[in-house]
Protein backbone atom coordinates (compact mmCIF):
# COMPACT_ATOMS: atom_id res chain seq x y z
CA UNK A 1 0.00 0.00 0.00
CA UNK A 2 1.22 3.61 -0.88
CA UNK A 3 2.70 5.06 2.49
CA UNK A 4 3.20 8.65 3.37
CA UNK A 5 5.99 9.16 1.92
CA UNK A 6 5.67 7.65 -0.92
CA UNK A 7 2.55 10.06 -1.53
CA UNK A 8 4.12 13.28 -0.96
CA UNK A 9 6.85 12.18 -4.01
CA UNK A 10 3.75 10.89 -6.13
CA UNK A 11 2.05 14.31 -5.62
CA UNK A 12 5.38 16.24 -6.06
CA UNK A 13 5.71 14.08 -9.55
CA UNK A 14 2.08 14.84 -10.73
CA UNK A 15 1.94 18.59 -9.45
CA UNK A 16 2.52 19.34 -13.16
CA UNK A 17 0.59 16.79 -14.49
CA UNK A 18 -2.93 17.38 -16.21
CA UNK A 19 -6.07 16.06 -14.28
CA UNK A 20 -6.37 13.44 -17.05
CA UNK A 21 -3.09 12.19 -16.28
CA UNK A 22 -3.61 12.06 -12.86
CA UNK A 23 -6.98 10.52 -12.27
CA UNK A 24 -5.38 7.74 -15.38
CA UNK A 25 -2.81 7.28 -12.54
CA UNK A 26 -5.06 7.12 -9.72
CA UNK A 27 -7.69 4.57 -11.41
CA UNK A 28 -4.61 2.32 -12.52
CA UNK A 29 -2.94 2.45 -9.00
CA UNK A 30 -6.21 1.02 -6.81
CA UNK A 31 -8.89 -1.08 -8.00
CA UNK A 32 -10.91 -0.05 -4.82
CA UNK A 33 -11.43 3.41 -5.36
CA UNK A 34 -14.59 5.71 -6.00
CA UNK A 35 -15.28 8.99 -7.19
CA UNK A 36 -17.34 11.78 -5.29
CA UNK A 37 -19.59 13.60 -6.85
CA UNK A 38 -22.09 16.61 -6.18
CA UNK A 39 -20.62 19.70 -8.71
CA UNK A 40 -19.59 20.85 -12.08
CA UNK A 41 -15.79 19.38 -10.85
CA UNK A 42 -17.39 15.89 -10.65
CA UNK A 43 -19.05 15.88 -13.60
CA UNK A 44 -15.43 16.80 -15.54
CA UNK A 45 -13.89 13.70 -13.36
CA UNK A 46 -16.68 11.67 -14.00
CA UNK A 47 -16.25 12.57 -18.46
CA UNK A 48 -12.89 12.06 -17.87
CA UNK A 49 -12.96 8.75 -15.78
CA UNK A 50 -15.61 7.22 -18.16
CA UNK A 51 -12.94 7.15 -21.19
CA UNK A 52 -9.78 5.87 -18.75
CA UNK A 53 -11.83 3.42 -17.13
CA UNK A 54 -15.68 2.41 -17.59
CA UNK A 55 -17.91 1.40 -14.80
CA UNK A 56 -15.14 2.85 -11.63
CA UNK A 57 -17.25 3.32 -8.34
CA UNK A 58 -19.71 6.72 -8.03
CA UNK A 59 -21.18 7.94 -5.27
CA UNK A 60 -22.81 11.06 -3.91
CA UNK A 61 -24.20 12.33 -0.88
CA UNK A 62 -27.73 12.47 -0.32
CA UNK A 63 -28.42 15.05 2.32
CA UNK A 64 -32.76 14.99 1.19
CA UNK A 65 -32.07 18.96 1.63
CA UNK A 66 -30.74 19.10 -1.86
CA UNK A 67 -32.19 21.39 -4.06
CA UNK A 68 -35.24 20.10 -7.16
CA UNK A 69 -32.24 21.26 -9.76
CA UNK A 70 -29.48 18.96 -7.91
CA UNK A 71 -31.72 15.92 -8.26
CA UNK A 72 -32.32 16.49 -11.53
CA UNK A 73 -28.66 16.91 -12.42
CA UNK A 74 -27.62 13.46 -10.66
CA UNK A 75 -29.98 11.65 -12.86
CA UNK A 76 -28.69 13.35 -15.91
CA UNK A 77 -24.85 12.37 -15.12
CA UNK A 78 -26.30 8.79 -14.65
CA UNK A 79 -27.87 8.69 -17.54
CA UNK A 80 -25.35 10.44 -19.58
CA UNK A 81 -22.07 8.32 -18.70
CA UNK A 82 -24.93 5.10 -18.02
CA UNK A 83 -23.06 4.51 -14.38
CA UNK A 84 -24.02 3.85 -11.11
CA UNK A 85 -24.29 6.16 -9.01
CA UNK A 86 -24.31 5.40 -5.49
CA UNK A 87 -26.73 7.64 -3.46
CA UNK A 88 -26.03 8.03 0.23
CA UNK A 89 -27.98 8.90 2.85
CA UNK A 90 -27.68 9.75 6.53
CA UNK A 91 -28.37 8.23 9.20
CA UNK A 92 -32.42 8.11 10.17
CA UNK A 93 -32.70 8.33 13.80
CA UNK A 94 -29.69 10.64 13.91
CA UNK A 95 -31.53 13.02 11.48
CA UNK A 96 -34.98 12.60 13.31
CA UNK A 97 -33.11 12.93 16.57
CA UNK A 98 -31.43 16.50 15.70
CA UNK A 99 -34.54 17.83 13.49
CA UNK A 100 -36.87 16.70 17.17
CA UNK A 101 -34.12 18.20 19.26
CA UNK A 102 -33.37 22.06 17.67
CA UNK A 103 -35.82 21.94 14.63
CA UNK A 104 -35.05 21.96 10.87
CA UNK A 105 -33.25 25.03 11.12
CA UNK A 106 -30.76 24.78 13.81
CA UNK A 107 -27.39 26.12 11.65
CA UNK A 108 -28.55 29.29 11.52
CA UNK A 109 -28.56 29.77 15.28
CA UNK A 110 -25.49 27.96 16.41
CA UNK A 111 -23.08 26.39 13.23
CA UNK A 112 -23.42 24.04 10.34
CA UNK A 113 -21.42 21.44 11.83
CA UNK A 114 -23.47 19.42 13.36
CA UNK A 115 -26.05 19.27 10.29
CA UNK A 116 -23.67 18.80 8.28
CA UNK A 117 -21.87 15.82 10.91
CA UNK A 118 -24.72 14.07 10.20
CA UNK A 119 -26.20 14.56 7.04
CA UNK A 120 -22.56 14.52 5.20
CA UNK A 121 -19.60 13.50 7.06
CA UNK A 122 -21.09 10.18 8.56
CA UNK A 123 -22.54 8.69 5.18
CA UNK A 124 -19.06 9.75 4.19
CA UNK A 125 -16.97 8.17 6.53
CA UNK A 126 -18.92 4.83 6.22
CA UNK A 127 -18.33 4.68 2.71
CA UNK A 128 -14.76 5.60 2.50
CA UNK A 129 -13.95 2.95 5.12
CA UNK A 130 -15.15 0.18 2.64
CA UNK A 131 -12.19 2.00 0.04
CA UNK A 132 -8.61 2.45 -0.41
CA UNK A 133 -8.92 6.13 -2.08
CA UNK A 134 -11.31 8.41 -3.08
CA UNK A 135 -10.97 11.15 -5.87
CA UNK A 136 -12.36 14.96 -5.44
CA UNK A 137 -12.95 17.67 -7.46
CA UNK A 138 -11.25 19.99 -4.96
CA UNK A 139 -9.42 23.01 -6.30
CA UNK A 140 -7.20 25.27 -5.21
CA UNK A 141 -9.08 28.82 -6.21
CA UNK A 142 -12.25 27.37 -4.88
CA UNK A 143 -11.23 28.69 -0.85
CA UNK A 144 -8.12 30.90 0.12
CA UNK A 145 -8.56 30.01 3.76
CA UNK A 146 -8.86 26.41 3.12
CA UNK A 147 -8.00 24.87 0.37
CA UNK A 148 -5.21 26.72 -0.87
CA UNK A 149 -2.60 24.33 -0.11
CA UNK A 150 -4.16 20.77 -1.33
CA UNK A 151 -1.69 18.81 -3.16
CA UNK A 152 -3.35 16.52 -5.97
CA UNK A 153 -2.42 13.16 -3.88
CA UNK A 154 -2.88 12.89 -0.24
CA UNK A 155 -3.21 10.62 2.20
CA UNK A 156 -6.19 11.34 4.03
CA UNK A 157 -5.67 10.78 7.83
CA UNK A 158 -9.16 12.07 8.77
CA UNK A 159 -11.02 9.08 7.12
CA UNK A 160 -8.15 6.16 7.35
CA UNK A 161 -8.74 3.14 8.95
CA UNK A 162 -6.39 2.51 11.82
CA UNK A 163 -3.28 0.61 9.97
CA UNK A 164 -4.61 1.31 6.65
CA UNK A 165 -3.83 4.30 4.81
CA UNK A 166 -6.65 6.24 2.57
CA UNK A 167 -5.11 7.68 -0.27
CA UNK A 168 -7.09 10.95 -1.50
CA UNK A 169 -6.74 12.25 -5.17
CA UNK A 170 -7.58 15.68 -6.39
CA UNK A 171 -6.89 15.99 -9.97
CA UNK A 172 -8.19 19.60 -10.48
CA UNK A 173 -6.10 21.29 -8.20
CA UNK A 174 -4.49 23.07 -9.95
CA UNK A 175 -7.33 24.20 -12.50
CA UNK A 176 -9.35 27.19 -12.02
CA UNK A 177 -12.85 27.57 -12.07
CA UNK A 178 -12.54 28.83 -16.21
CA UNK A 179 -10.82 26.01 -17.13
CA UNK A 180 -13.46 23.95 -15.48
CA UNK A 181 -16.11 25.46 -17.66
CA UNK A 182 -14.26 25.79 -20.47
CA UNK A 183 -13.90 21.73 -20.50
CA UNK A 184 -17.40 21.21 -19.80
CA UNK A 185 -18.77 23.69 -22.58
CA UNK A 186 -16.16 22.40 -24.81
CA UNK A 187 -17.63 18.58 -23.97
CA UNK A 188 -20.94 19.88 -24.15
CA UNK A 189 -21.47 18.20 -20.61
CA UNK A 190 -23.98 18.33 -17.82
CA UNK A 191 -24.22 20.84 -15.50
CA UNK A 192 -26.75 22.14 -12.85
CA UNK A 193 -28.90 24.85 -13.65
CA UNK A 194 -29.38 26.54 -10.78
CA UNK A 195 -25.39 27.50 -12.47
CA UNK A 196 -27.63 29.93 -15.06
CA UNK A 197 -29.01 31.46 -11.77
CA UNK A 198 -25.88 32.78 -10.71
CA UNK A 199 -25.63 29.76 -7.79
CA UNK A 200 -21.49 29.00 -8.51
CA UNK A 201 -20.87 26.31 -5.37
CA UNK A 202 -24.09 24.48 -4.59
CA UNK A 203 -24.77 22.49 -1.66
CA UNK A 204 -27.87 21.95 0.53
CA UNK A 205 -30.57 24.04 -0.10
CA UNK A 206 -31.41 26.39 3.23
CA UNK A 207 -27.42 26.76 3.22
CA UNK A 208 -26.84 27.67 -0.56
CA UNK A 209 -27.66 31.61 -2.27
CA UNK A 210 -26.46 33.07 -5.72
CA UNK A 211 -23.46 35.00 -5.36
CA UNK A 212 -23.13 38.81 -6.12
CA UNK A 213 -21.03 40.33 -8.64
CA UNK A 214 -17.46 40.34 -7.38
CA UNK A 215 -18.24 37.38 -4.66
CA UNK A 216 -16.32 34.77 -3.90
CA UNK A 217 -17.92 31.37 -5.02
CA UNK A 218 -17.55 30.43 -2.00
CA UNK A 219 -19.60 33.23 -0.62
CA UNK A 220 -22.73 31.85 -1.25
CA UNK A 221 -22.21 29.18 1.24
CA UNK A 222 -23.11 29.16 4.79
CA UNK A 223 -23.46 32.87 4.36
CA UNK A 224 -23.96 34.14 7.81
CA UNK A 225 -21.03 32.13 9.15
CA UNK A 226 -17.35 33.14 9.54
CA UNK A 227 -16.09 33.56 5.97
CA UNK A 228 -12.59 31.79 6.64
CA UNK A 229 -13.74 28.30 7.33
CA UNK A 230 -16.27 27.47 4.83
CA UNK A 231 -16.37 23.71 4.73
CA UNK A 232 -18.50 20.56 5.90
CA UNK A 233 -15.99 18.34 7.26
CA UNK A 234 -15.87 16.21 4.06
CA UNK A 235 -12.37 17.37 3.82
CA UNK A 236 -11.36 18.24 7.48
CA UNK A 237 -8.32 18.26 6.60
CA UNK A 238 -8.14 21.24 4.91
CA UNK A 239 -8.44 23.06 8.29
CA UNK A 240 -6.49 21.51 10.51
CA UNK A 241 -4.21 22.97 12.33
Amino acid sequence: MTNSLSATDISASLSEAGPFQILEYALGEHDNIALSFSGAEDVVLVHMASQIKPGVQVFCLDTGRLHPETYQFIEQVRKTYDIRLELLFPDTEQVQKLVSQKGLYSFYEDDHQECCGIRKVGPLRQKLLTLDAWVTGQRKDQSPNTRAEIPVVQVDRVFSRPGELLMKYNPLANWSSKQVWDYIRLEDMPHNALHAKGFISIGCEPCTRAVLPGEHERAGRWWWEEATKKECGLHASNIEK
